[in-house]
């Protein structure tokens, strides 16, 4: 059993792609991440990607890694002996932790710390993945209504990504940002929902569609219009939407430390399917 590291997104598409999307769901990260690469989206300018596939005695791919520094490395589910060899194989390099799968994720938490004494690894982050079975639209909902984003909407959009951003405690590059929002304008991924005097107030991404899935995400609400419905109203839109334009698989990751955005998604219809986490590495 060994790791086969790649450079090309292409290559570990040919070698990945019939693993990863025999679980759509569960590897929708690593999926539109490889996607994004394949077409060149602004949000992966200058990326030196690395991959890798895991194979098992009889050849056939068995785990799978992603990285786009200077994110975290992004795994699939990985048993203890493919974390501790991927660790190995990485020997020289330095990611800023890793994520993915709640059990991959902290196996390679766990033997990056056996290979490096004193290195400070901690949690950062817990989220469960949720797929949409029925929708379910809140009645009654909001006024307003929704209205896919545009160029004129720019500013507003990165102000509240970077807000969606630190309010689940993460760091991010307001570039980055600008970058990411670009490409969302590009097919429509970005949509706002306005009060009946055309305020904007709440806001819901979706990735491009990938594999016949799309993921849900972000979804923001800047503090003065929370508690009234528009995040429910914002997500419903786009996840009917998505399933009109012929997704048939819709997800979303939330926060497990935010009750609230659980409770909600679970009123619209979605359900649990899969714990992830992040991880840190400093020292």
């Amino acid at each position: 059993m060994t790791w086969e590291l790649l450079t090309d997104p292409a290559e570990f598409d040919r070698a990945a792609g019939p693993y990863l999307c025999a679980d759509r769901a569960l590897h929708t990260v690593q999926l539109s991440v490889t996607a994004g690469l394949l077409l060149g989206e602004p949000r992966f300018a200058g990326t030196r990607a690395r991959f890798g596939v895991w194979r098992d005695a009889a050849g056939r791919v068995a785990g799978t890694f992603l990285w786009t520094p200077p994110h975290t490395l992004y795994v699939s589910p990985l048993d203890e002996a493919a974390a501790g060899a991927l660790v190995a194989a990485l020997d020289g390099s330095f990611p800023a932790g890793v994520g993915g799968t709640a059990e991959g994720a902290a196996a390679v938490a766990r033997a990056w710390a056996r290979r490096r004494p004193g290195a400070v690894v901690e949690r950062q982050l817990a989220q469960r993945l949720h797929r949409l079975g029925t929708l379910t639209p809140p009645r009654p909902g909001p006024g307003g209504r929704a209205r896919v984003a545009g160029a004129a909407d720019r500013e507003l959009l990165v102000r509240w990504v970077l807000g969606f951003h630190a309010d689940i405690g993460e760091e991010a590059d307001a570039g980055h940002v600008e970058r990411v929002v670009e490409g969302r304008l590009s097919y429509g991924g970005l949509t706002l929902w306005e009060t009946p005097d055309g305020t904007p107030v709440s806001l819901a991404g979706v990735q491009r569609r990938t594999a016949g899935l799309v993921r849900v995400g972000p979804v923001y609400t800047p503090g003065e219009w929370r508690g009234r419905g528009f995040a429910a109203a914002v997500t419903a839109e786009v996840s009917r939407r998505a399933v009109e334009e012929g997704a048939d698989e819709v997800v979303l990751f939330t926060d497990l430390s935010n009750a609230t955005s659980n409770a909600l998604y679970r009123r619209l219809g979605y359900r649990p399917r899969h714990d992830f986490t992040t991880w840190t590495f400093t020292g």
